[in-house]
């Protein structure tokens, strides 16, 4: 076995040294001081770990180092027996090492009760039966010693023999179990079940049926092992179930959180039982809420999220909902945000009320509470109510109070999401549309934002049903306009001000002060001179808030008003018989449009109206003054049912994405094909799957979802070998590039096709990027036409390109020679993810984000649909626009793209592409804006883009 290949049980990393002088090393071992003989020892061993061989200091360390008694040496000479080889060339044990056999056995019968211990941790990690042999008398006779220490790992010394060399301890179990019978310490009991349950299950068995009553009682160390056990022997032979049952649900209220953890898992795997389910459950939901780390309730919840996915368990978690709401307590927003998305999947008919009442709870406690979290917390409540109200009708009416106090909340974002709320309530439940209008009223005047205040005016204008809440909204608007015309009033405002300031100069108001300034006069002398001045106190205007957008400039939100006093007055016309009060209505919104226009030229506010805000103002003054009846239907009718087709078009697409999304009940037919581990794909059943084999899946696989078959069917990993040299030079490599969540494992099979031995043989890699290579590969010899693996790791701290690059350096009889390898191409396809968010998120993360990167389009497809697909699958991003958006054919296309990285960064991207009509044959064109947090997410995805733009055009050009 190769050095790269051999077992390697300790890691020190050491900066570079100056070179090492052997002669040196061995004179200060042999006539050094203590302190210089553990100095030198360090770094032999250091020296060694880095690749050094050092053959000729095995005899000085035997004859000047091991008789040493000084506890530090004793320890490094452990580490040091642990990495020195041990067999020649030829695979025999070397002959000094009988020494250090004789050494080993006085260690093992030494007083000191850490040297005996220490020295059996270390014989569990020798591979030579040889050196292990003569010592079994002395490692059996480690069982009885006094201290614990001892004992535990003489049964872990016993366990992993009897692992590697069966025929050494032939007796092993017979004598663990024995040993096990007469031991009152905790982790000499663990230890020894261990052994039992990997060696000898049957004896385990019988133990754990002698103390089954005592199991609660036992340390978490043991009970974790016993869970182990029940579980393999369980799933192995069904029919244990019910003699081993109980123990699982006693250990359910263990005092250790993992014990519990594990309990309530294998309860699950074992038992389909109503009660069963609804105990492992609630003791997930206990561990959440009583357990402090963040990161351990996250993955609980999505235990109990995978459960959910199960439909007979999803039966049973229904009637838990309350006690998952529970969780809310946590303060953590990621851990509130899969709480309420659990809930919200769980909750019925049954227990609905309850829910919205302790939501309701939470929002009126989120008024007091101020954290960072707080309004991300606040929008949560909101959209978990409004689905609530959408997925319930009957509970919209207890909602709908609660949520509009949220209007004049000062987070904007849950200010929005009500009104999103409020625009889908009010359209889909015609029954509280005079309730809804009547809070929205109440709450219109307290509103502090100009986009929640357009809005709702939008709402109120559409949706007012009678003439007596047209007035109502025409007396809120003008009391949140305040008096009209404007500009008139805002000159007799100014002018008022500008007689006050006068007056204030002239003396009459206001505390004057005294100024003395000293003059020279003109003889030389020095004289006083004092004078009266009365302070200007700047006055704060106190506009209402409609009035003081308008004052900033915001013009839009006069576009909406002069909209909703149209159609309110088309409305009104229709109901309203008495002429007068019909143009008195009338010539009201058209002197509040005209004045609006009027404020935009006169220079008063900051900012002036703009062409566009000007005209459309006007198209409303015309609308009213000539009511043609094409734009009449426009304003009342045509609005309306432009949302109600949005909101279907939500709805469809949405229980489009949940049928996509639901599994089938799993069905075991007689004739369904038997599933082996090397060939099965990831089963999503959680009844019938191996926790033990899926957790060792997840863990080869990384965080990625992929199937097991991918990871584990070996022809899968020839699509993934790098060619590192060619087929022509002395040593042949190639790669295969495993990249896991934050590391990249790179397998180098090297293949020497010389006649010579090739001494010293190095792989020595660099990196180019946010890549850090974490060892350096241990060099090898390699015989003529010998192969060797050698494995490097990679760590990865972003989601970028990277390049690692290096060559293989090795020594022959006459040179040192250097073969330089191709460059392997870290794929920043291999950390994104395609995943969703809103669009009003969508649009938040591209203001946020500052780093854009803009890719033209230049590509061969001619058709703009085959261009998004081949973009999509390039990039592993998701397309947030709907198909219906991108359906037909029009010439021009745009798109918004989402997706995340491993390590939670967003990635945006906008697609503009266009083609021309008149020619069929012409390529699409024009660009994609890529936004990302990260300047290097946001280069590396062009890049990737415009690679793959490139491998379109050559292969089209192969082809031709």
């Amino acid at each position: 076995m190769s050095l790269a290949e051999s077992a390697c049980y300790t890691l020190i990393n050491v900066p570079d040294t100056e070179p090492y002088n052997e002669m040196q090393i061995k004179q200060d071992l042999e006539k050094g001081e203590i302190s210089l003989k553990i100095e030198t020892l360090k770094k032999v061993i250091q020296l060694m770990l880095n690749g050094e061989r050092l053959p000729g200091l095995l005899m000085t360390i035997i004859r000047f180092v091991l008789p040493l008694q000084n506890h530090t040496i004793k320890k490094l000479l452990l580490i040091y027996w642990e990495i020195v080889p041990k067999v020649s060339g030829d695979g025999k044990l070397l002959q000094e090492m009988i020494l250090v056999c004789d050494a080993y056995r006085k260690d093992l019968q030494h007083p000191n009760e850490f040297l005996r211990g220490s020295t059996l941790r270390f014989l569990c990690k020798l591979k030579e039966p040889e050196l292990l042999e003569p010592l079994m008398p002395a490692i059996q006779a480690c069982l009885d010693h006094r201290h614990s220490y001892v004992r535990r790992n003489a049964v872990l010394a016993i366990f992993t023999i009897y692992k590697n060399f069966e025929w050494l301890v032939p007796d092993g179990p017979e004598l663990i179990a024995n040993f096990l019978d007469t031991q009152q310490d905790m982790s000499c009991k663990r230890n020894a079940f261990l052994m039992l349950l990997h060696a000898d299950q049957e004896r385990a068995l019988n133990y754990l049926a002698s103390c089954l009553d005592q199991v609660h009682s036992f340390g978490d160390i043991l009970q974790l092992v016993i869970v182990e056990l029940i579980y393999k022997v369980c799933h192995t032979n069904p029919a244990e179930r019910s003699r081993f049952i109980r123990c699982i649900y006693n250990l359910l209220n263990s005092n250790s959180n993992a014990v519990r953890y594990e309990a309530a898992g294998t309860l699950v795997t074992l038992s389909t039982a109503p009660t069963a389910i609804k105990a492992a459950v609630g003791c997930y939901i206990e561990l959440v809420i009583k357990e402090a780390d963040n990161n351990v309730k996250l993955i609980v919840l999505d235990r109990l999220i995978a459960l959910k996915e199960n439909e007979h368990m999803e039966r049973v978690m229904q009637d838990l909902v309350m006690d998952i709401l529970r969780i809310l307590a946590s303060t953590d927003i990621e851990v509130r945000r899969k709480t309420l998305t659990l809930a919200m999947d769980l909750v019925s008919s049954r227990n609905i009320e309850e829910m919205v009442l302790v939501l309701k709870k939470e929002v009126t406690k989120t008024h007091n509470i101020e954290h960072e979290d707080t309004g991300k917390y606040r929008q949560l409540l909101v959209r978990t109510l409004h689905t609530c109200s959408i997925k319930f009708p009957d509970v919209a009416q207890a909602i709908i109070p609660a949520l509009v106090e949220f209007l004049s909340d000062t987070n904007e974002l849950a200010s929005a999401d009500v009104l999103i709320f409020i625009r889908e309530a009010i359209e889909k439940f015609p029954s509280l549309r005079s309730l809804i209008v009547e809070k929205l009223l109440e709450a219109f005047p307290a509103i502090k934002s100009t986009k929640i205040h357009r809005s709702a005016m939008w709402i109120l204008g559409e949706y007012a049903a009678s003439a007596k809440e047209v007035i109502e909204v025409f007396d809120v608007i003008q009391q949140t306009l305040g008096e009209v015309p404007i500009v008139e009033i805002e000159q007799k405002k100014l002018k008022a001000e500008s007689n006050s300031e006068n007056e204030q100069q002239n003396g009459t108001t206001g505390a004057p002060t005294i100024t003395t300034t000293t003059k020279i006069t003109s003889d030389g002398t020095y004289a006083t001179q004092s004078a009266f001045s009365v302070p200007i106190v700047p006055k704060k205007e106190n506009r209402p808030p409609l009035r003081q957008y308008l004052m900033d400039g915001e013009f839009f939100i006069g576009t909406t008003l002069a909209a909703t006093l149209t159609k309110l007055v088309l409305k009104y016309l229709d109901w309203e018989d008495n002429v007068i009060e019909r143009n008195r209505v009338c010539t009201t919104a058209m002197l509040i449009m005209s004045s609006i226009m009027h404020l935009g030229k006169s220079g008063f506010p900051k900012k002036q109206i703009t062409n566009d805000d000007l005209d459309r103002i006007f198209l409303c003054l015309k609308t009213l003054s000539e009511r043609t009846p094409e734009i009449i239907t426009v304003f009342k009718s045509a609005c309306r049912e432009a949302l109600a087709d949005m909101l279907s078009a939500q709805t469809e697409e949405e229980l489009q994405e949940k049928r996509n999304k639901k599994k089938q009940a799993a069905k075991v037919q007689a004739d369904d094909p038997i599933s082996f581990t090397q060939l099965a794909s990831n089963r999503n059943d959680q009844l019938g799957e191996n926790v033990f084999e899926s957790s060792l899946s997840q863990a080869l696989d990384g965080t990625k979802s992929t199937a097991m078959s991918d990871v584990a069917v070996p022809s899968s990993k020839l699509n993934k070998i790098t060619q590192l040299t060619g087929f022509s030079d002395p040593v042949y490599a190639e790669a295969y590039v495993t990249v896991n969540q934050f590391d990249i494992l790179i397998d180098v099979l090297i293949v020497n096709q010389t006649s010579d031995t090739l001494q010293n043989c190095t792989l020595e890699l660099a990196t180019v990027g946010d890549l850090k290579l974490v060892e350096r590969p241990q060099p090898v010899v390699l015989a003529p036409h010998d192969f060797c693996n050698i494995k490097a790791n990679v760590k990865v701290s972003s989601t970028e390109n990277g390049i690692i690059f290096g060559n293989i350096v090795y020594d022959t009889s006459t040179t040192t020679n250097v073969v330089v390898l191709n460059t392997i191409h870290i794929d920043i396809m291999d950390y994104i993810i395609p995943a969703s968010c809103s669009d009003a998120e969508f649009r938040t993360m591209w203001v946020e984000f500052e780093w854009e990167n803009k890719v033209a389009v230049n590509t061969t497809i001619t058709d703009l649909h085959e261009y998004l697909r081949v973009l999509l699958k390039s990039t592993n991003m998701k397309c947030l626009t709907p198909e219906k958006a991108l359906s037909g054919q029009c010439g021009f296309m745009a798109a918004n793209m989402y997706a995340r990285s491993i390590f939670g960064e967003d990635a945006l991207a906008n697609l503009s592409i266009e083609k021309p009509l008149d020619s069929a044959e012409a390529p699409v064109t024009g660009h994609i804006r890529i936004r990302a947090k990260s300047q290097g997410m946001a280069l590396s995805l062009g890049d990737k883009i415009n690679h793959s733009q490139k491998n379109l055009l050559q292969d089209k050009v192969l082809a031709a």
